[in-house]
């Protein structure tokens, strides 16, 4: 690369200047594509934003159940239109708080949820039946989804209208993010009864959000970001036809998780490339009912681009990520506060950034019409070329034998490394400027307060179990366990068992284990 040249993140040159020359081919063919219609470049909806608005979620969960159920009401107070639940590491990788694995890391980075009581106090004085609520949970995403559901049983709500998304993503975390417990073939049998189960019982609710946020996260281009995550889903969608479910019911319910970065164009070309690639894909699959074609998409901004230093600038770079998700039509949205390069977020850094959002969404313009950048000569040709350089390694994936093959041989994993390596030699270089951190720096930085955690937490947890244990029927407990374990080696639904097994008072961490001493653990 010399100085002369433009580059995206993702590597694909940009031009001085762009003409009707640049335009794809279809782009000069009328009738132009509207929104609403197959492959849905443009959105998955004819009026967008003008019928209603993103879900405005802010990500939240710390501490105790009791402490994360306060942020989440003051959070309904300030505006959000839907909760988004972060859980603790013990929790993520299936360890009860009193386990001696879990020492350090009770409600550090989320909530920490043991049991069913845990979740009642989560979620105390809110109505199921009237949130939407988002769950950043994997390898135990489906025991907090019986969790969710064992809840909404005891409030009285109808189940066919309780509606949210359970991240449930596993190869992402094989890929890059790390915290699994079970082997990949294991992991996606779970994965696919929750697909079944939730199809019946669960309607409105959306299985499985296909992350490729934690994969930016983890240092891949935006280009690999849609590649990875699309060829993941596919993965996803080819077993649970093996299953025998059909792709037009359980495909309405798929739904996608992306980052949002700075190179505002790139970014937004990057959702339409997404959602024109999944159409095609689904298409192919076999999907005959448009709306299992359709790519609903929730977007993070990105935690790797905030900076510890000059911290408030990270809010003027959380505005920029606000206006691409938004231009590049997602649905829903969380907007990161601008001292998370440094503790969890204040009370005053939420409120900032969901401020963030409601700006964008009532003063900005952006969006009173659907998809506002088409038509754009550079965006439709960086539209193009991001779809045909993912299209590239789609293809190279499904030569290997698809995503799971791909991540057992360390061919995702190390690519992401790659990128990710390239990208911090640029920073280092100071090639690449990072405002306030390699370029524009001061001697003086102010002080930003942050937010603590108290270690006290895992007494406080180890306690509530104590006392669970104590008051629970242990021989219904025992039998519990058991026929989940009964449930993973003959193959039936596991969420029948599982949510029984909540509702007798089992906790988190003995439904994890029971399903380790079937499927083991996997080493990586």
């Amino acid at each position: 690369m010399t100085d002369n040249n433009k580059y995206t993140d993702s590597g694909i040159a940009i031009k001085k200047v762009y003409g009707p020359d640049d335009l794809p081919a279809h782009c000069s063919q009328l009738p132009f594509e509207m929104p609403g219609e197959f492959p849905f470049t443009r959105g998955v909806q004819a009026d967008m934003y003008r019928g209603k608005s993103w879900t405005m979620r802010q990500y939240a969960g710390f501490s105790t159940a009791e402490e994360s159920n306060k942020r989440y009401h003051y959070l309904l107070s300030q505006g959000v239109t839907g909760l988004s639940v972060a859980f603790d590491l013990p929790t993520q990788i299936g360890y009860d708080s009193d386990h001696s694995l879990s020492e350090g890391e009770v409600g550090k980075v989320g909530v920490a949820i043991d049991s069913l009581e845990d979740m009642e106090l989560l979620f105390n004085g809110i109505d199921l039946e009237k949130v939407s609520t988002s769950m950043t949970i994997n390898a135990t995403g489906f025991i907090l989804l019986a969790f969710y559901v064992a809840l909404a049983k005891k409030q009285g709500a109808n189940l066919q209208h309780i509606s949210g998304t359970i991240q449930n993503d596993i190869l992402k975390e094989y890929a890059a993010r790390g915290t699994y417990i079970y082997p990949p073939y294991p992991s996606m049998r779970i994965i696919t009864d929750v697909f079944e189960w939730c199809s019946s019982e669960l309607p409105r609710w959306n299985t499985i959000s296909i992350s490729g946020y934690h994969i930016r996260e983890a240092g891949s281009t935006a280009v690999q970001e849609v590649a990875f995550t699309l060829a993941n889903g596919k993965a996803y969608v080819q077993a649970a036809q093996a299953k025998g479910l059909d792709i037009n019911v359980f495909g309405k319910r798929l739904s996608f998780f992306f980052n949002a970065h700075n190179n505002l164009f790139e970014e937004v070309a990057k959702f339409r490339a997404a959602r024109r690639m999944w159409a095609r894909i689904m298409q192919s699959l076999g999907a005959t009912d448009q709306k299992a074609m359709m790519l609903r998409f929730h977007t993070q901004t990105g935690g790797a681009t905030l900076t510890a230093q000059q911290p408030l600038n990270n809010i003027s770079r959380v505005t920029i990520q606000t206006l691409a998700a938004v231009m590049g039509g997602t649905q829903s949205l969380h907007t990161n506060g601008y001292d998370e390069a440094l503790s969890l977020p204040t009370e005053e850094a939420a409120r900032i950034a969901l401020r963030t959002q409601q700006i964008v969404a009532h003063e900005s313009g952006v969006a009173d019409t659907a998809d506002p950048l088409a038509g754009s000569y550079f965006v439709e040709a960086l539209t193009q070329e991001v779809e045909q350089k993912a299209q590239e390694i789609i293809d190279a994936i499904d030569a290997m034998g698809g995503s799971v093959a791909a991540i057992e041989q360390g061919y995702m994993q190390d690519a992401i490394s790659k990128s990710a390596y390239q990208y911090q030699r640029k920073i280092e270089s100071g090639e690449k400027i990072i405002v306030g951190m390699n370029q524009f720096t001061s001697d003086k930085e102010t002080p930003i307060p942050g937010f603590k955690i108290d270690d006290a937490i895992r007494d406080l947890q180890t306690e509530k179990l104590n006392k669970l244990r104590a008051i629970r029927d242990a021989a219904i407990a025992a039998e519990c366990i058991q026929l989940i374990k009964t449930a993973a080696r003959v193959g039936t639904n596991l969420m029948p068992p599982v949510i029984f097994a909540v509702e007798n008072k089992c906790t988190l961490g003995e439904i994890a284990d029971a399903l380790r001493e079937i499927f083991g653990e996997y080493q990586g």
